[in-house]
């Protein structure tokens, strides 16, 4: 038993002493260049800079559609890309710039609201983008005033 076990030990020595090359020397300096440069391309994020992330209708009547432009700069060091801008319900529009904003450029973001809905009204867009967070969040509201139905009974008409 001794022997196998000796046996064995020496063979994964023998194995360990083989297995020792110069593994610097495998290196493609190519292949490092390449790599570093990909490295360098992944830190240029985009980012958008908005000129203002809410926009406030006032006091609307109800069905009275309103739009608004939101501005932004894109002050990241590449491409912006908006892959998508959709509204919490299909009252609210918003039309995203179909080209890449470049670093530097500004872009708009329009959105279209239809006047829905009764009182205090707020609404979410969320801009889903290339930047590092992924996603953008802008706000609209606006304090709807109810469609007058024409004159309402008071009470009992006196004779």
């Amino acid at each position: 038993m001794k022997k196998v076990l000796l046996a064995c030990s020496a063979l994964a020595l023998l194995s360990f002493v083989g297995c020792k090359e110069n593994a610097a020397s495998k290196v493609n300096t190519a292949n490092v260049a390449v790599a570093a440069e990909r490295d360098a391309a992944a830190k240029q994020i985009p980012v958008m800079t908005f000129d203002k992330t809410e926009h406030d209708f006032g006091t609307i009547e109800q069905n009275a559609p309103q739009e608004t432009i939101f501005s932004f700069t894109n002050t990241g060091n590449a491409p912006l890309i908006i892959t998508d801008a959709k509204s919490t319900c299909g009252c609210t529009v918003p039309k995203k710039p179909e080209a890449p904003v470049q670093p530097g450029e500004k872009g708009e973001l329009l959105v279209k609201f239809n006047g829905q809905g009764q009182n205090q009204v707020q609404k979410t867009i969320t801009v889903t983008a290339n930047t590092e967070k992924g996603q953008e969040f802008l706000k609209i509201k606006a304090f709807v005033n109810p469609k007058n139905v024409g004159p309402q009974a008071v009470g009992p008409v006196a004779n």
